[in-house]
């Protein structure tokens, strides 16, 4: 195989398909409460926006609020894979787009033998037989329903935002050694961010925004007693009152939504029906996983010592 020609293998015209999942935010609404995501208004339209419009959408937002959890949801309710790319500091392109199997391309190499051309050799070896697809290339050559999930793109080098920008501008991945491989279906494409740095105009500009907080009271008390069904509703009240005192102290690790879940999980599997003192106290460590934060709790609190 030649190598791939200076000359663009996409028109500037090329779409991918995209059948949008939902006919109306309050479609995206209902259908995200039957997976157990209950979604407020603003959710509920961005979702719709960025599915109708086919845009990616960049959430940001405290960690533990419920970010990834939205790009689960909507996997869930449309039905399609969820394929996720975590970032971290040092995340390259061979662990993001692609990598040759090069161990596999040294037997090849091998096995061709001494008088093999490097030509022949090297259209051999830079074939699909030899590519090991990673999160991006695999959502993007998918043909059937996708939720492409770029979690914490913040923790990323800044480096992988310019890796984005061909992906989430054109859904096509360029291969120098194959060419430009072009999705066919547009992934529903979910980044998150939890602010720790600033991300790039040119990723913003590409992205619909949603900005997501802790939730109120309310919504909260409603979350906690679609996740944990047989609960009592008093005791649900009480815990979500605890959290969000919790949530106003300086803590290293603030409570996230999963942990209000988990905590009430605990309480009931323990078959308290009450959150006194010595509830709060013993199970503190679901919530707070500092000592330090649970000795601020406490000392706030005004609870017996932990362990004691």
């Amino acid at each position: 195989m030649a190598p791939a020609s200076d000359t663009p293998s996409v028109s500037p015209a090329f779409e991918p398909s995209a059948t949008p999942a939902f006919d109306s935010p309050t479609e995206v609404a209902k259908r995200l409460a039957e997976v157990n995501y209950l979604a407020g208004s603003d959710i509920a339209t961005t979702v719709f926006l960025a599915d109708q419009l086919g845009k990616p959408l960049l959430v940001e937002g405290p960690a533990g609020v419920g970010k990834t959890e939205l790009a689960k949801a909507v996997a869930a309710a449309t039905e399609a894979e969820l394929i996720r790319l975590q970032c971290y500091e040092g995340l390259d392109e061979a662990r993001a787009l692609y990598e040759w199997n090069y161990s596999k391309q040294l037997l090849r190499i091998q096995a061709a033998g001494s008088d093999a051309t490097w030509e022949r050799t090297h259209d051999d070896i830079f074939t699909d037989e030899f590519l090991l697809a990673r999160p991006l290339l695999r959502a993007i050559r998918r043909v059937e329903p996708t939720v492409l999930l770029i979690d914490e793109i913040d923790k990323a080098d800044i480096e992988i935002e310019g890796l984005l920008l061909e992906v989430l501008s054109d859904f096509q991945i360029t291969i120098p050694e194959l060419g430009t491989v072009q999705a066919a279906r547009r992934p529903f494409v979910v980044l998150t961010s939890n602010a720790t740095r600033e991300l790039s105009e040119a990723l913003k500009r590409r992205c619909l925004y949603l900005h997501l907080d802790y939730p109120t009271r309310e919504r909260e008390r409603e979350i906690v007693l679609a996740r944990v069904p047989g609960i009592e509703t008093t005791l649900v009240d009480r815990l979500v009152e605890v959290v969000a005192t919790l949530r106003t102290l300086e803590l290293k690790k603030v409570p996230s939504i999963a942990e209000t879940v988990d905590w009430a999980r605990t309480l009931l599997a323990l078959g308290t029906s009450t959150m006194d003192e010595g509830a709060i106290t013993s199970t503190l460590g679901v919530v707070l996983k500092h000592q330090s934060d649970q000795l601020r709790a406490v000392k706030e609190l005004g609870l017996p010592g932990v362990g004691r």
